[in-house]
């Protein structure tokens, strides 16, 4: 069956996406430079040259473009996962890791902003049994269950997918963020710090059966 042919976009819908484009453009810049704080809509207006008003043609308000940042970041991220993947499955898992961990160390107010500001997945008052969308909005995400399962059909791993993963992404998670918010503690070189965390982390997980953390119904 022949797929219809896309309509392509107006003038004016072209238009309206590059200046989008630009304002998160922008967005990023700003929350590199200041951090979450210096994200305003009027400071957004100004870098572009726009009225305030004009933002909210774009965006409803600074959640709205957290949440645009927050996909602009996960696909950057899952991008640089997938690039030049090992074929052996451990091997590419700590490929994905060791990449979440430069993305964080190279854009700390990027990372701060998307991974440890509240709700910027935009799950805000959402149950367990919604987290089907986190998935389907976060390709990095996505890659690290596939990594996970590729490793658990190898042997490396035995139990449940989302528990190993999940395990593995709050190891990670926790080890950047302390480095972030403790910035004089003597963790030592940063990269060296979580190589390290990632392998205790690894051999961890592959010593035991990891069980559900949630029955898998409840997480669909």
């Amino acid at each position: 069956m022949t797929q219809p042919t896309p309509t392509p976009a107006s003038p004016r819908e072209r238009k309206k996406a590059l200046l989008r484009a630009e304002l998160l453009e922008a967005a990023h810049e700003l929350v590199k430079e200041e951090g979450y704080e210096g994200l305003t809509i009027r400071k957004l207006a100004q870098r572009v040259g726009y009225a305030p008003m004009s933002v909210y043609s774009y965006f409803a308000d600074k959640h709205e473009i957290l949440l645009a940042l927050a996909e602009d970041a996960f696909e950057t991220l899952a991008q640089r996962m997938e690039r030049d993947a090992p074929a052996e499955p451990l091997a590419a898992l700590r490929k994905i890791m060791e990449e979440y961990a430069v993305f964080a160390l190279e854009n700390p107010n990027e990372y701060r902003t998307i991974f440890m500001t509240r709700d910027p997945a935009g799950l805000r008052g959402q149950e367990v049994t919604e987290l089907g969308k986190l998935e389907s909005g976060n390709p990095a995400l996505r890659i690290l269950l596939k990594r996970v399962q590729a490793c658990i059909d190898a042997g490396i791993f035995k139990g449940d997918v989302h528990a190993i993963s999940t395990l593995l992404w709050s190891c990670g998670h926790g080890a950047i963020s302390l480095q972030l918010a403790f910035p004089f503690y003597p963790f030592g070189e940063p990269g060296k710090f979580l190589a390290a965390s990632m392998e205790v982390a690894l051999a961890g997980l592959m010593a035991q059966k990891v069980e559900a953390l949630v029955p898998p119904e409840e997480r669909c």
